[in-house]
């Protein structure tokens, strides 16, 4: 909602707002707080099977993960996450050795910089 007002056109009734989130924020308070704001949560799903054989109750319905626009938000969310993955375990994001927040993002700049290298010939071979 914030967005919609920080903008300088009014969104429009038919631009539905969504909010990604992980496996720990599927719990029914939150979601419930979201919908009521009428905030579309694409948070991913949490079936997770305990040690005692339950599984849990997840509070994400058909409602969202029928739609293509989830499957799109929970692919785009690995790819993020495969990311700072590598930038910490490969890169120098483990532990930031910069005060403030120039320092910082020119780490994450460093860091973005050199997955995309590793990238590009990835992408270059399934392009041939």
């Amino acid at each position: 909602m914030r967005r919609c007002r920080r903008q300088r056109s009014p969104c429009s009734p038919h631009t539905s707002i969504t909010v990604g989130a992980d496996k720990a924020y599927d719990v029914a308070e939150h979601v419930e707080r979201l919908r009521a704001k009428n905030i579309t949560p694409h948070i991913a799903v949490n079936d997770y099977v305990t040690q005692t054989g339950r599984a849990r109750k997840t509070s994400i319905d058909g409602r969202t993960t029928r739609h293509k626009g989830y499957d799109i938000s929970q692919s785009k969310r690995k790819m993020i996450e495969c990311l700072f993955g590598w930038g910490k375990q490969h890169g120098i994001m483990r532990k930031t050795k910069h005060w403030g927040l120039v320092g910082v993002a020119a780490d994450v700049l460093l860091n973005l910089i050199g997955y995309n290298l590793i990238r590009i010939p990835k992408l270059l071979a399934q392009m041939e």
